[in-house]
């Protein structure tokens, strides 16, 4: 199973800025890699995804604002976070699966590994 390792997160103001990282065990050009994020007392949703050749995804809330990057040689994903809103608090969870990222936003199931989560607090 791939392992995916998160840093990064914290508490800022609304308005800020932030980056999440995701060290993955494995990352091809057959692989997506993404964030899905929870908020307090809500489903979790998808974030924002991205694959060698097909592109990125970025969720209606979060165009514009959210950068999702990925450095093959480290297998490393980073997720830039600017004017980040009260809405945006929530655990953010790194994901990975075998596909394009066309297939996004996937469903949960389809997920292969997740990351441990990382709080990301915004304040007003």
């Amino acid at each position: 199973q791939v392992q995916l390792v998160e840093s990064g997160g914290g508490s800022v103001q609304a308005g800020g800025s932030l980056t999440l990282s995701c060290a993955a065990s494995r990352f091809t050009y057959d692989d997506t890699i993404g964030w899905f994020r929870q908020a307090p007392g809500k489903e979790r949703v998808p974030v924002s995804c991205i694959s060698d050749n097909d592109g990125t995804y970025y969720a209606d809330a979060v165009k514009g604002r959210f950068t999702i990057s990925v450095d093959n040689v480290r297998k490393t994903a980073y997720l830039q976070m600017n004017s980040l809103k009260p809405e945006d608090t929530a655990v953010y969870y790194c994901i990975i699966f075998a596909g394009s990222s066309w297939y996004c936003p996937i469903p949960e199931l389809q997920v292969e590994s997740w990351g441990q989560g990382a709080q990301v607090s915004v304040s007003s």
